[in-house]
């Protein structure tokens, strides 16, 4: 069964932008062209591929070809860049990487910076938490994930990164306020606390440590921001796990201090990506590996 170029492109770009008429911009198309690839090719394949939702979704057949779009796409750009064709027409290769916030915030744009000089291909990041963007390489979204996950994904190959070290901060002022008689069940659940989103665990981690088996419900700042955690924080609005490069020098400049001796939590991160024989993602792990090295290791 042959499958046409085409129309693969078609369902990648509805899966990556979410729907059919942000795709047709992205393939300077029509939405009506965009909607007759993604039917012929699902006549083609005699099953559903794309769930018109909002955001337009893979199914778990579409999921498949998806990835197999994606990964053609990188293959044609090796090809074409090996023959040095620089043909504005070429379309060029975008990989879709999902990467966890905090490493955005710290040390992943060197890896960008590191990939930038040695391919013409681009990077389509998406933001996720470190233990949900394996997710996003399992359904096809991306082709490499900077994850918590240890274990590989089917397909993909796997590379230890080192630790993202988190420390739980406050400001001295807080610290006298809500931990003078020290950190327990009974303080922490008094002491309001800034959390990412509902997907972030490491406060709740680092509580119930100290709390456990005491239920903690304590006042929440929610704040989906990395730096207007550290912000918020020196600001006196809560205590939180910030990564330590972000807060290394308030610490150093006592603006802020642990909660408590060793009050910090290391993280491992992997790199994961999809099993394809391309130079760019040879390129692209090469340039993570190295970026990786400021994070804490294993002694």
């Amino acid at each position: 069964m042959k499958i046409d170029h085409g129309n693969l492109r078609a369902l990648a770009a509805v899966v990556r932008e979410g729907s059919f008429e942000r795709a047709a911009l992205s393939l300077s198309v029509t939405p009506s062209a965009v909607s007759q690839r993604i039917k012929a090719l699902e006549d083609r394949m005699g099953r559903l591929l794309v769930q018109r939702t909002v955001p337009a979704a893979a199914t778990s057949d579409g999921q498949v070809l998806v990835q197999l779009a994606e990964q053609t796409a990188l293959l044609e750009h090796d090809a074409l860049n090996r023959l040095g064709v620089t043909d504005d027409d070429v379309p060029h290769a975008s990989i879709p990487v999902a990467v966890n916030h905090d490493s955005l915030e710290t040390w992943f744009v060197d890896a960008a910076l590191q990939f930038a000089a040695r391919t013409r291909a681009t990077l389509d990041l998406q933001s996720e938490d470190q233990d949900h963007t394996a997710a996003l390489l399992r359904n096809g979204s991306v082709l490499g994930a900077v994850t918590t996950l240890a274990d590989p994904v089917q397909g993909c190959r796997i590379h230890a990164l080192g630790s993202m070290r988190y420390v739980a901060t406050c400001t001295p002022q807080y610290h006298k306020r809500y931990f003078s008689s020290g950190v327990n069940a009974q303080t922490l659940a008094q002491a309001p606390v800034l959390v990412f989103n509902r997907k972030d665990a490491l406060q709740a981690r680092f509580a119930h440590k100290i709390a456990d088996p005491a239920p903690w419900q304590p006042p929440v700042w929610w704040v989906p921001s990395t730096r207007a955690f550290v912000q918020a924080t020196l600001g006196g609005l809560g205590w939180t796990m910030n990564p330590l490069p972000l807060v290394q020098e308030h610490l150093d400049a006592g603006q802020l201090v642990l909660l408590r001796g060793r009050a910090w939590e290391d993280v491992p991160l992997y790199w994961q990506h999809w099993r394809v024989n391309s130079e760019a993602m040879e390129a692209l792990t090469d340039s993570v590996l190295s970026a990786a090295r400021s994070l804490v290791r294993r002694r």
